[in-house]
């Protein structure tokens, strides 16, 4: 690996550590909204069939606000559209 690629990666870890940083941050005052207006716990995101499989990723990627896509799973990337149970559902463990 040339030097190069390592401070490339090291600037891109940077990148990412002060994106969550910034994104956990959001979070944490949202929640503590919620609190002082009498909301409890934030509901879940994740779609009906995805609750609890282990395949959810749920990480919304792309550069600009609002043309950010959310990649669901790899294996139905826009989530599972059938009204009944993903096929391809597995338990956490």
């Amino acid at each position: 690996m040339s030097i190069s690629d390592d401070l490339f990666n090291r600037a891109n870890a940077r990148c990412h550590r002060r994106a969550y940083e910034q994104w956990h941050r959001v979070q944490s005052k949202h929640q503590i909204l919620r609190s002082q207006v009498g909301f409890g716990d934030s509901v879940s995101t994740k779609p009906k069939p995805c609750q609890g499989c282990v395949n959810y990723h749920g990480l919304a990627y792309g550069t600009h606000r609002g043309k950010r896509q959310i990649l669901i799973c790899a294996i139905h990337p826009y989530g599972w559209q059938a009204s009944n149970h993903c096929p391809d559902w597995q338990a956490e463990v």
